[in-house]
């Protein structure tokens, strides 16, 4: 497995909160109540996962197995720092999370994203790294704002 991306510890909230604000993923505020079954149910099958460069994290990811599937997980959250995108990153923890859902006998990855302008380069990532669009909810977000679902089997 990469050596720069591990489990998301309690000490890099703060600095990881700066990586949300940076890409974009979803206002940092949210990301105290989003983590906290993560830290304090020891029973949590939560995965948090980030990227470091030079032991500062610069990529977040936030994936979850999927109730009342056999081997079926859907990663919530990927993003990555304005100032280290384009430099394969995404690809590096897309393989991550892969190779750990592997490993916990996983089997398909489902990836959520917003047919929002602001999604464009998400929506034409997952292909690119083999992933299937498999569905569209229209109006999902909110009006106008649709639901794109891309698929792998692993």
């Amino acid at each position: 497995m990469n050596n720069k991306i591990r489990a998301v510890s309690f000490a890099d909230i703060e600095e990881l909160k700066k990586v949300v604000n940076s890409s974009g993923l979803f206002p940092s505020e949210y990301l105290d109540g989003m983590i906290s079954d993560y830290f304090n149910n020891r029973d949590t099958l939560d995965i948090w996962f980030a990227y470091f460069d030079v032991n500062k994290p610069v990529a977040i990811g936030y994936c979850v197995p999927e109730k009342f599937t056999e081997g079926t997980f859907n990663l919530l959250a990927i993003g990555v720092s304005q100032d280290s995108q384009r430099k394969g990153i995404a690809s590096e923890m897309m393989n991550y999370i892969e190779q750990f859902i592997k490993q916990k006998d996983g089997r398909i990855l489902i990836v959520e994203t917003s047919s929002d302008d602001a999604q464009i380069g998400a929506r034409s990532f997952y292909p690119k790294i083999g992933y299937t669009q498999v569905g569209i909810i229209k109006d999902f977000w909110k009006e106008g704002e649709d639901k794109i679902i891309f698929w792998k089997k692993l």
